[in-house]
């Protein structure tokens, strides 16, 4: 294609022979017109706010999360029934959660081995080749001389004395390092007792569930007897009324039970991390072990709190650092002393024109330097950062404080929740068996005869609301429980190191 240039710009033409149609360069041109107007569109509207506040935004553009996990998922088998134990093993394994703090931990012991190696000296290889050409005047005559070199050294960087800048920065990334640990231990803390309310809310919604069959095959049962009574003109229409609508208010509450075992069955498998959609077995509630009392006493679960908290132990690391980095703070009023050095061999080789040969030599070469730094004013940057080093520190010690009566509090609480749920369990079992007593006397005078519809209803009634609040006081109790180990740290302890 030819090229013409005029007057400084470039032009482009090709010969077209008449009858062709449009130049093939204009419908180039056009395209390419069309094709920035889009994309300039493009960017302009990623690059605008909505334009009005009544409708929501409609970019070009969207976000999506990716559907498939970072990690490899369990899928649980519908045939088995799973422990509590099980769960929570599984739970940590697949919870996101935990993976988060583990690659934080990670990432902090990464800045421990980076603060560490500044200890150490820094030694670095280099290579300089060059090559020069120039002409060297003797009268007459210039010369054309043509010189190349090569020049591999080691250059070596060392901080021989710093007052323990350094020493103080390994401390702040050690204790860094001890916060992420405990952040890490508190992660699982809170997992193992998202599964375990998650698991006990379960069992509620199961055992709930169980009680609302109970409940229905009661009611059909004083149905069946009304209308039989009914048939024999011993009952009225309005006791078998009566009967059916206790039956259908039973069916309702069994159905409202189902959907509320469904939901808590999802919350049971977010928590492990895993899919809802997956079904998953898991006890009855009527197996399980209920506490029968509380073991030591409030003052005692404080301490332990105290002593073994994740949360309350990363608070303290946190002010451990801030302790170190004020000392960093303060060493920077203080010189540094430090020693570079140099140690190569440098390769040359000259050539000259109008003589003969070429000359090459080998030399080696090395330097030392010892330097004392010592800033004397920088624009009260020392001075600001210690002051902010201070502050972070008192803001530390705060925080150690607040959190100390946060523990406290809730481990006081979690107490009294623990031996409130006790003492309601024990009185929703007796409540259950005088329910559960007067039922069956009830219906059994009923059928004799000698007790009125109403006082049969009136008892199965009672029985339902007792097996609810039995179920609830079983689960409150398990729940009140392991609320008292999380709050106290037991959790962690529980499953060993």
């Amino acid at each position: 294609m030819p090229v013409a240039v005029d007057d400084g710009s470039l032009y482009i033409y090709k010969k077209f022979s008449p009858g062709t149609g449009a130049s093939p360069m204009k419908a180039f041109l056009t395209k390419s017109a069309m094709l920035m107007a889009l994309l300039g569109g493009a960017i302009a509207c990623a690059q605008r706010a909505p334009v009005s506040p009544q409708q929501p935004w409609t970019g070009m553009t969207s976000l999506q999360a990716p559907r498939e996990r970072s990690a490899i998922v369990f899928v649980p088998d519908p045939a088995k029934i799973y422990t509590l134990p099980e769960l929570v093993n599984l739970a940590e394994k697949n919870n996101p959660e935990t993976r988060v703090a583990w690659e934080n931990a990670k990432a902090r012991a990464a800045d421990l081995g980076v603060s560490k190696a500044s200890l150490y000296p820094t030694i670095a290889a280099l290579a300089v080749a060059q090559t020069a050409r120039d002409n060297l005047f003797f009268a007459p005559k210039y010369y054309r001389q043509t010189i190349e070199s090569f020049s591999p050294a080691l250059e070596l960087d060392y901080t021989i004395f710093d007052f323990g800048r350094r020493l103080h920065e390994i401390a702040i990334s050690r204790n860094d390092l001890l916060a992420a640990n405990f952040l890490f231990n508190d992660t699982h803390r809170k997992v193992i007792f998202q599964v375990m309310a998650a698991y006990y809310r379960v069992l509620n919604a199961k055992g709930q569930e169980d009680a609302a069959e109970a409940n229905l095959k009661n009611a059909q049962t004083v149905q069946q007897a009304a209308e039989a009574r009914l048939d024999l003109g011993l009952a009225t229409l309005p006791d078998v009324l009566e009967a059916r609508s206790a039956a259908a208010q039973a069916d309702y509450d069994l159905q409202a039970a189902v959907g509320a075992s469904e939901i808590a069955h999802g919350d049971l498998d977010t928590a492990m991390g895993i899919s809802p959609v997956n079904p998953l077995q898991v006890e009855s509630i009527q197996t399980l072990t209920i506490p029968q009392d509380l073991a030591g006493t409030v003052e005692a679960s404080i301490d332990k709190a105290l002593a073994q908290r994740p949360d309350l132990m990363r608070r303290v690391a946190e002010l451990r650092a801030a302790h170190a980095e004020v000392k960093e703070a303060k060493s920077a009023y203080l010189p540094t002393l430090q020693i570079t050095g140099t140690a190569g061999l440098d390769k040359n080789v000259s050539e000259q024109d109008q003589a003969s040969g070429v000359y090459s030599a080998n030399q080696e070469f090395w330097s030392a330097h010892l330097s004392l730094t010592w800033n004397l004013f920088d624009g009260f940057a020392r001075e600001s950062r210690l002051a902010r080093a201070k502050a972070d520190q008192k803001q530390a010690e705060a925080e150690v404080d607040a959190i100390r009566d946060q523990v406290e509090n809730e481990v006081w609480a979690a107490y009294s929740t623990a031996r409130t749920a006790l003492r309601q369990q024990k009185a929703a079992a007796a409540l259950l068996d005088a329910a559960s007593s007067s039922y069956n006397a009830a219906l059994q005078s009923y059928n004799f005869g000698v007790r009125s519809q109403i006082d049969v209803v009136s008892a199965q009634r009672t029985l339902a609301a007792a097996r609810t609040a039995d179920v609830s006081a079983r689960t409150q109790l398990l729940t009140g429980m392991a609320a008292l180990a999380f709050q106290t740290g037991d959790l962690l302890h529980a499953k060993g190191p």
